[in-house]
């Protein structure tokens, strides 16, 4: 069972995410809030569902990004069975992007 997300804090931090204007202003906000642990995983994780979208192999995957395959498979549920938010980026983003 998980955990209700949709709080007011949390919607008080979604509205600061949203106020950042660039990449820098991202550096700035995430090394206040994140530990550097944090952020490194969840740019792993990000890191990894643009790879399997773009067809890597889970050995290739881990071998770039050094996740476990514990990781890369609960990324890989997000993608197939999860609220399409991986994609909803995806297609806002350069598609070059995604598949290198």
């Amino acid at each position: 069972m998980s955990k209700n997300i949709r709080t007011e804090a949390v919607d008080h931090l979604f509205e600061a995410i949203l106020s950042l204007r660039d990449k820098e202003e991202c550096y700035t906000f995430f090394e206040d809030v994140c530990t550097v642990n944090e952020l490194l995983s969840m740019s792993q994780r990000f890191e990894v569902a643009r790879m399997l979208r773009a067809q890597k192999t889970y050995l290739d995957i881990a071998d770039k990004t050094g996740a476990s395959t514990a990781t890369i498979s609960r990324v890989n549920r997000s993608l197939n069975y999860g609220n399409d938010g991986y994609d909803m980026v995806f297609s806002r983003i350069n598609l070059k992007d995604i598949e290198d």
